[in-house]
């Protein structure tokens, strides 16, 4: 049965599909810029947004000071904000114009040189769009009072398409130059809404996430997860788990899977839309209770070049671990009744629900 997104018994949404050929690759959670960045990567700036109501603004976290810090407070040169290729869609992406009309959007708000902080400069670069100033206003965590800073899109995944509107779940990382000089990483995930327009699909709302302050302790299995080296977690995803927001059952799933699978999740519960797109049922997302994967074993879900046995292999995992609802780009056969699902808005990734 050929049903849609994040819930049983959904229609079709339409398109889907993602790549991220001919750019940086992209640096795990863990990762270093070299020359620029060493140490952990905090998840400041990865907050605000629509996905999942929280309970209060989160708290920028506290990067640990890096070797360019360091660098930097003892009056040496500061380091160079990282620098990235735009995001590139794959070959294999359904509509790759929408996507990238979202992407280009946040790739703007999220980076600017020295002397181009603030909302009137961000408008300027959202106007040379073709896109409506006024969007700038809506771009919270993206534009901190900063004044330079540089963005990666680490992955552009469908949060829902229709025939004339479509959902972008915009994936980034954001490095900022902070006091004294100081590179400052962070980072969100922004739902980016669009509507079908001539000559090009245009852009009429953002919605960053808001994935609430950090928990004051966690469950072990939260822990692991933040722990492990095989799962990697962008900064709004991060800060889900560290709010302690993530339903047990989602964190033990990912916790199973890592014993056949390295994982680099997108979206777990901020940043994603709150209903079912194009329908008025919850989605599992901000309640805690999905996750998605769009990169599987070093191989992106949406690459025609990844092998179909290994997607599938995942999905039916994911399902083995405990989702009662999972979806990816091709419909499967076996396991729970509508256990599994198929359309284009998963044609870029695979999601798997919880029910409890």
């Amino acid at each position: 049965m050929v049903r849609s997104a994040d819930g049983p018994g959904e229609p079709g949404t339409g398109a889907g599909g993602d790549g991220q050929t001919g750019r940086v690759d992209s640096l795990s959670r863990r990762g270093l810029i070299a020359g620029a960045l060493a140490g952990a990567l905090g998840t400041a700036g990865c907050a605000s947004g629509h996905a999942a109501p929280a309970p209060a603004t989160p708290a920028p976290a506290t990067p640990s000071t890096s070797a360019s810090e360091t660098a930097s407070a003892s009056g040496t040169a500061p380091a160079a904000l990282p620098q990235f290729a735009p995001w590139q869609p794959s070959s294999n992406d359904i509509d790759p114009q929408v996507k990238l009309r979202a992407v280009r959007l946040i790739e703007a708000l999220g980076s600017w040189p020295t002397g181009q902080r603030g909302l009137a400069a961000a408008r300027g670069r959202v106007a040379a769009l073709g896109l409506d100033p006024a969007l700038a206003a809506q771009a919270g965590p993206l534009l901190p009072d900063a004044p330079a800073a540089s963005l990666e899109v680490l992955e552009a995944q469908y949060g829902g398409i229709l025939s004339d509107s479509a959902s972008v779940l915009v994936v980034c990382r954001q490095w900022t130059r902070g006091p004294r000089g100081l590179v400052v990483p962070g980072g969100t995930t922004v739902d980016v809404r669009l509507s079908q327009a001539r000559p090009r699909w245009t852009v009429t709302a953002l919605h960053p996430a808001r994935p609430g302050p950090a928990a004051g302790s966690l469950p072990t299995a939260a822990q692991r997860v933040l722990a492990s080296s095989a799962i990697t977690l962008p900064p709004a995803a991060e800060a889900d788990v560290r709010s302690g927001n993530v339903h047990q059952s989602a964190l033990e799933a990912l916790l199973t899977l890592t014993g056949g699978y390295r994982m680099e999740l997108s979206v777990v519960r901020s940043g994603h839309p709150l209903d079912v797109f194009g329908t008025d049922r919850p989605s599992d997302h901000p309640k805690g209770r999905a996750f998605d994967v769009w990169r599987i074993d070093g191989h992106q879900v949406v690459d025609p070049a990844t092998p179909r046995s290994l997607v599938e292999g995942f999905m039916r995992a994911a399902a083995a671990a405990g989702s009662y609802n999972v979806g990816g780009p091709w419909p499967l056969g076996g396991g729970a009744p509508d256990q599994f699902f198929s359309d284009n808005t998963h044609h870029d990734h695979v999601h798997a629900g919880f029910d409890s």
